[in-house]
């Protein structure tokens, strides 16, 4: 059996590929699927190979229209990088030729879906995101079957080829000790613990935010704080002209890879963007949220994501137009002063927390595959 995985070199893409991936493969034996193969296409990035970093999942990189900067010649690109992305696609489809395509979506994903449903090579699509953008419908058509993480969503897609899965979160998440992870960060367990998070690249705004405030965060809480690569060497730069006290409280790095389970496990509450895989993983953990949703997300997806989940009663959503950073630190004191309120928030984070969506997939893919 040959199983054929795509999507975007980010996380919101490659943490719930590898999530199924991991869930198929242990099926492997439990099924007798002795031949079983996977290949992986995204495109190149620094990140495609930090994620794969002990994943033993073979992969191919191709062009893709990634609609990224502001040169006049950047459209041009893109329309270049698209004819020579379908035409490697072809190349890949036809010399691999598997049974079944999972795909994640994006414009990576385009040329492999319409290649594949040519192929007559049967396709699965995941939706992360409570409403889908239009490039990720548009290849619906093309798919046997499409799994959704909101339920709604299904309402919304009424095609008797959608159902409901939930968003994979790879098992090393849910399975951290906070002991040890209270140890590997050097934590009080006496003191309240924040957890910022600004997605896979960070978040300039959310770190702004943090830094205006962090004197008095630090009077009170320990900061775990993920800052982005591109952006670390500017944000300790600015802390370590700030002379502030109590600075042991906070633990500042550029990018989490499988440590993220030890800050899940470890704090009490997670500032973060609003993208589906780490709201996924912050629900799997039961951890209450404050959800800052990019403002320039495609279709306003995170705003999207950020409402619902705040409609539940799991997270608290603040707009990054309007937000200050003292409303920000009222919030965080707020809902660390109710312990009621962390408890119906980590409740509520419990019952939307989808454990079997990687399960759900897989198992999907192989009845397809079969």
């Amino acid at each position: 059996m040959r199983i054929l995985l795509v999507g975007e070199s980010a996380a919101g893409h490659l943490s719930p590929i590898i999530a199924v991936y991991e869930e198929i493969f242990k099926k492997k034996k439990e099924l007798g699927l002795d031949s079983l193969e996977f290949m992986l296409i995204s495109y190149k990035s620094h990140f495609l190979k930090e994620m794969l970093e002990g994943v033993d999942l073979p992969y191919k990189t191709m062009r893709a229209a990634k609609a990224k900067g502001n040169s006049p010649l950047q459209p041009i690109r893109d329309f270049f990088n698209m004819i020579i992305g379908f035409f490697q696609s072809i190349v890949f489809v036809f010399d691999y030729m598997p049974d079944v395509v999972f795909s994640k979506g994006g414009k990576v994903s385009l040329p492999i879906v319409v290649v594949s449903w040519i192929f007559r090579i049967p396709i699965i699509i995941h939706e992360s995101d409570s409403v889908a953008r239009p490039i990720d419908k548009f290849m619906f058509r093309f798919a046997k079957k499409v799994a959704v993480s909101f339920k709604d969503s299904k309402d919304i897609y009424t095609s008797s080829k959608v159902f409901f899965s939930g968003n994979p979160v790879r098992s090393f998440i849910m399975e951290a000790n906070r002991e040890k992870a209270l140890a590997e960060f050097v934590l009080d367990r006496e003191k309240p613990t924040i957890l910022i998070l600004g997605g896979s690249e960070g978040a300039r705004e959310i770190n702004d935010l943090v830094l205006e405030i962090l004197p008095e965060l630090l009077e009170k809480y320990q900061i775990i704080h993920q800052c982005g690569v591109g952006n670390y060497n500017d944000v300790k730069s600015v802390i370590e002209d700030m002379n502030i006290p109590n600075l042991n409280n906070y633990h500042l790095f550029p990018f989490f890879k499988k440590r993220i389970a030890d800050a899940y496990i470890a704090c009490d509450i997670v500032v973060s963007r609003a993208g589906a895989n780490t709201v996924s993983e912050i629900l799997s953990v039961d951890k209450p949220s404050i959800l800052i949703p990019l403002a320039s997300a495609v279709s306003d997806k995170q705003q999207k994501n950020a409402f619902h989940y705040s409609q539940s009663g799991a997270a608290v959503l603040l707009s990054e137009k309007n937000l200050k950073p003292h409303l920000l630190l009222n919030v965080i004191n707020e809902i660390f002063q109710s312990h009621l309120k962390i408890m119906e928030m980590q409740r509520a984070a419990r019952q939307l927390a989808q454990p079997e969506a990687a399960k759900k997939i897989a198992e999907k893919i192989i009845d397809i595959a079969k």
